[in-house]
């Protein structure tokens, strides 16, 4: 009997694997490239699917069309939402979310929980609880960037769990709900001996049987240690037991490589439940926002407000008002608006809206005052707009005073070169007009006398960022502020930049491709003199203010030339001979762009890369992987380091490693600094005016200094958190000075110095004492720099760290059904379907929303007779639209699933007859539940 039941049992787990493997083709859990998927392919595939469905939702709800694609990308997705100008946003916001799921084999590749090895399965659901709750609060604080952070971390984690358990050896094929579902326990783990040794080259099928039966949970063992009788991770860098017995199914030829894709599969609707437990949290919107979807262009001011100041806001005004009210209602109307005032000693806050009249009354409210001496804020509010903005913002800032923070010019610079936003700078006067504060006299009074206005320090950030900085008067300032509606506008690119200092004549060339639209040309620079010559061999020279090509305005410095012929594809001619240092900057709107980041690789268990956060380190090979955006054909044909100061170029070696996105790897640099190029084609025509040529605004450039900090969790209101880090040089060593900032102004200690000898790292620390009233979400950026002896050269770390409260309520509400009640007989036009139910919650309950439906909700909140809260809830709907999803959410984002039905129901019912009424609706599949 005994040998019947284990050759039945033996049967049973071999059907399994069976019908698993008839479906099984190549995919991998590898971050590297491969023939198959990976962890960023299982994300981007659910994150597409989500967004697709959650559009198509919003679309029914809103009475329009929605075509699904039939092959989902970011950009047909995009479009399908009605968000084409977001597809760069939405493709940005995938990779970040992709490069923290990397981060996690690189930074946390021996800690079993982050990968649910070693049967730590608890500990990985408790970072998977805990990354859920930094998600929701993130949004909820409007801080995406740290939202797609923590959500790529986590789901890196879910993801392991499919490759590294024996779930699908089980023979499952829907996800472990409970790994998102703290408040349901985890009882089922394997606490006996789980694998046997493979025999013969093949490891499937070495899960003991009675493991199999009894359902019983464990993962494979890793490292150098695993009990007797466990399973091994398996692979060449597992050193228990040689991996001899190994589960996972990571790649094809892992040791259950046969059944990765069942694991690949079910990871990735894993994944998209876990993103629509965050999506029912945080709103539609919201969520939306996270993923860029909804990003078109984002204005962001950041405004002086001393007394001298008072034309230049009024001029800030009415520009803003002119493109608010031109792009209202419009593609191209601004998604977001923020703005940051700064005198001294004060400055911010940051102020965001997403609301146009909003932020028109924000700018109205703005009062100025006094600043005392000449020199304000200006870097600190810069730094607060740098941290708080969408990556790759335009950003504009009004001042006619000097910085008197330039001991953040460093910070300021290195979080230009993280975010590769755009920085202009509006300098009205160069002799300052304050009054000046000086010794006072014998009569008590104060002495008054005009300073120089060193521009010096904007000139050097507004160059580091691809922007400007425009010196005009009070006067001229209006005619200058047009550059803001051309550069704000969504879809621009940047298609050639040169900066030139010291100045020397030359001839410069950029190509203008078929897809461009709007093409203009920055100049910025004393008296540069110039002559422009179009494709055709039409020429205007700088003298020639209205002439062949089109119009020139100088203002200041500034010089804005807008061509208006007809055929401007081919190479543009720029001959300029100027004995003063100047730049130039050739924009235009189109999709087609890149999206890149300086990456390092990890060898290891599993082969992974992290993007730097900090300057690639010098004498060193410079890795780059890069994104293309804006369609299926587009094809990078050579990418390029550019030395500023010269246009030499150093090309890398271009690798595709996914779907429009290529590795590139340059074992020659520039010792300066450099931006990134690239040449294409739009499609596989090789006609050449089917050639793009694109570059980054943003200059970067090596440093010989390393900088290096570990993993870093979340922080806790009320505590001291303290960050170590390590600081090496390869170059001359010295005492080396440390700054450190932070955007939340939190109180900061630290060694203001360090000394280092060559090739031997030193060790610092940084304390953060978060204040006790801190809202969990809020996310602060911390800055490292350090900087070499006579300033010859600095790096800089920029983490952006979250805190979060412990969450002590993980129950979710309870939804109470009242009745449902339905008529839907005849023409379901004339008839309608209710249903009404009481939601209860310790914690409160923040929203009940419609994920999916077409009807009218009302909620209120009543006091119950026993003291508690409670949300009635009334849902009606025409029996035309049958479908409906109801979630309830508390106020930490615990979610519940109130009522989800695919049909609507067509009996009455009150009171206790609905549990007979969903037992029906079980028996005979009608599809409604209420939790």
């Amino acid at each position: 009997m005994m040998i019947i039941t284990n050759l039945l049992s033996r049967t049973f787990i071999y059907l399994n694997l069976i019908m698993i493997l008839m479906t099984s083709q190549t995919l991998t859990f590898n971050i590297i490239m491969t023939s198959s998927k990976k962890h960023q392919d299982i994300t981007r595939d659910a994150i597409l699917q989500t967004t697709a469905n959650i559009c198509r939702s919003r679309a029914i709800q809103e009475g329009r069309n929605f075509d699904m694609p039939g092959t989902l990308t970011v950009r047909s997705v995009a479009r399908s939402c009605y968000s084409s100008d977001s597809t760069k946003d939405f493709q940005s916001s995938i990779n970040d979310i992709n490069e923290h799921n990397a981060f996690v084999d690189v930074k946390h590749f021996r800690d079993a929980p982050y990968h649910f090895d070693n049967e730590e399965i608890l500990a990985g659901r408790d970072l998977i609880t805990e990354g859920r709750f930094t998600v929701k609060y993130s949004v909820k604080e409007q801080n995406y960037q740290a939202a797609r952070e923590a959500l790529g971390k986590i789901l890196h984690t879910l993801q392991d769990f499919y490759s590294h358990s024996n779930w699908i050896e089980m023979g499952k094929t829907e996800p472990y709900s409970n790994l998102i579902k703290p408040e349901i326990p985890i009882n089922n783990i394997a606490d006996s001996e789980t694998c046997r040794k493979c025999t013969d080259n093949n490891c499937i099928g070495n899960i003991l049987e009675d493991v199999i039966i009894q359902q019983k949970l464990t993962t494979g063992y890793s490292g150098n240690y695993k009990p007797q009788g466990k399973c091994s991770h398996g692979g060449i860098f597992d050193q228990t037991a040689q991996g001899q017995d190994g589960i996972n199914k990571d790649t094809s030829s892992s040791s259950h490589g046969p059944l990765h894709e069942a694991a690949a599969s079910v990871a990735t609707a894993a994944t998209r439940e876990l993103l629509q437990d965050i999506r029912a949290a945080v709103g539609d919107s919201e969520f939306l926002r996270m993923l860029g979807l909804s990003q078109t262009s984002v204005l962001c001011f950041v405004i002086d407000t001393t007394s001298s100041m008072s034309d230049d806001i009024n001029e800030v005004r009415r520009i803003t008002s002119s493109i608010i009210d031109s792009n209202t209602g419009t593609a191209s109307q601004s998604s977001e608006y923020i703005l940051v005032p700064f005198n001294d000693p004060d400055y911010g806050p940051l102020i965001r809206t997403n609301d146009p009249d909003e932020f028109k009354q924000q700018l109205n409210a703005l009062t100025v005052s006094n600043g005392g001496d000449s020199p304000e804020m200006s870097l600190s509010g810069l730094q607060l707009a740098l941290t708080g903005s969408p990556a790759q913002t335009q950003i504009f800032v009004f001042t006619d005073a000097d910085a008197k923070d330039k001991w953040l010019k460093n910070t300021v610079q290195a979080l230009i070169e993280r975010t590769k936003s755009v920085v202009t700078f509006m300098l009205t006067n160069t002799i300052s007009s304050r009054r000046r504060r000086s010794a006072g006299r014998a009569d008590g009074q104060q002495l008054v006398s005009p300073q120089l206005f060193n521009s010096q320090v904007y000139q050097d950030l507004a160059q580091a960022s691809g922007g400007s900085a425009i010196e005009v008067t009070k006067d001229t300032l209006s005619q200058a502020t047009d550059i803001i509606a051309v550069t704000s506008r969504s879809t621009l690119v940047t298609l050639f930049q040169a900066v030139r200092n010291p100045a020397k004549a030359e001839k410069l060339s950029a190509l203008v491709d078929t897809s461009v639209q709007n093409l203009i040309i920055y100049i910025t620079g004393n008296s540069p003199e110039y002559t422009i010559t179009s494709p055709s061999g039409v020429s205007q020279s700088s003298t020639e203010l209205n002439g062949a090509l089109g119009i020139i305005q100088k203002v200041g410095n500034f010089h804005t030339v807008q061509p208006n012929i007809a055929d401007q594809t081919g190479w543009w001619v720029f001959d300029i001979k100027s004995t003063q240092p100047y730049s130039i900057r050739v924009v235009g709107q189109s999709e087609v762009d890149f999206l890149f980041d300086f990456v390092e690789f990890s060898q290891g268990l599993h082969a992974s890369y992290v993007a730097l956060n900090s300057r690639p380190l010098a004498n060193n090979n410079v890795t780059l992987l890069m994104t293309m955006v804006g369609g299926d054909t587009i094809q990078p044909t050579e990418v390029s380091l550019i030395e500023t100061s010269t246009s030499n170029s150093f090309n890398g070696i271009l690798e595709l490693v996914a779907s429009g996105q290529y590795m590139l790897t340059f074992n020659s640099i520039p010792a300066g600094k450099f931006t990134v190029r690239v040449l294409g084609q739009l499609s596989p025509s090789r006609s050449s005016d089917n050639t793009f040529q694109r570059q980054s605004p943003t200059q970067f450039q090596t440093s010989s200094v390393n900088i290096t900090t570990q993993p870093v969790g979340t922080m806790q209101p009320g505590t001291q958190f303290i960050l170590p880090f390590t600081v090496a040089t390869s170059g001359t060593g010295g005492i080396f000075n440390i700054s450190v900032s932070n955007d939340r102004n939190f109180d900061t200690h630290y060694n203001s110095s360090i000394t280092l000898v060559s090739g031997v790292s030193a060790s610092g620390t940084v304390t953060l004492s978060v204040p006790e009233n801190t809202p969990s979400g809020t996310d602060v950026t911390v800055t490292i720099a350090a900087e070499a002896p006579n300033a010859s050269d600095f790096n800089y770390v920029v983490l952006r760290l979250s805190v979060i409260a412990p969450v002590k309520d993980i129950i979710p509400p309870v939804c109470a059904a009242v009745n449902v009640n339905a008529n839907c007989s005849g023409n379901c036009s004339f008839s309608s379907w209710s249903f009404t139910a009481n939601v209860t919650d310790v914690s409160g309950i923040q929203s009940v929303r419609v994920l999916k439906g077409n009807g009218t909700l009302h909620t209120t909140s009543v006091l119950s007779a026993t003291g508690m809260n409670v949300t009635m809830v009334d849902y009606s709907s025409s029996c035309c639209y049958r479908v409906l999803e109801l979630v309830a959410v508390d106020t930490v984002g615990n979610v519940a699933t109130c009522f989800k039905s695919k049909a609507a129901p067509s009996l009455l019912i009150h009171g206790a007859e609905l549990r007979l009424f969903l037992l029906v609706c079980l028996l005979f599949n009608i599809g409604i539940s209420i939790y």
